[in-house]
């Protein structure tokens, strides 16, 4: 079963940045770079939200309004890891952050229910 750790969260200040880190184990009916990957974030009491997804390494990615200009996802087929770069983090970035796999290649969407494999999360505070 496909496993997914997240890492590199915590607090920063308004305008800093962070390189959050998801890790990927456990691979049995496709190789590491079948899937895409997916970083989403959650806040109580709203739904889980997308942000940007990554496809084979060199192929499209995607991302959510809330994420352009300032996030930049990449993958690492080797270290079987995708990273979300996160620069000139704001308040409202704060949240509990989530890494996804896809069980099929393509970006085209960024909904929750398309990914099936979830980190635990990981929470990111942006607060002076």
């Amino acid at each position: 079963q496909l496993q997914l750790v997240e890492s590199g969260g915590g607090l920063v200040q308004p305008g800093g940045s962070l390189r959050l880190s998801c890790a990927a184990s456990g691979f049995t009916l496709h190789t590491y770079d079948y899937y895409a990957i997916g970083w989403f974030r959650q806040v109580p009491g709203k739904e889980r939200e997308g942000l940007s997804c990554i496809d084979k390494i060199g192929g499209p990615t995607n991302y959510a309004d809330a994420a352009k200009g300032r996030f930049s996802i990449s993958r690492d087929n080797f270290r079987n890891t995708v990273y979300l770069q996160m620069d000139s983090l704001k308040p409202d970035d704060t949240a509990v952050y989530y890494c996804a796999a896809r069980p099929q290649p393509g970006c085209d969407t960024l909904s929750y229910r398309n990914f099936d494999s979830w980190g635990q999360g990981i929470q990111v505070t942006v607060s002076s």
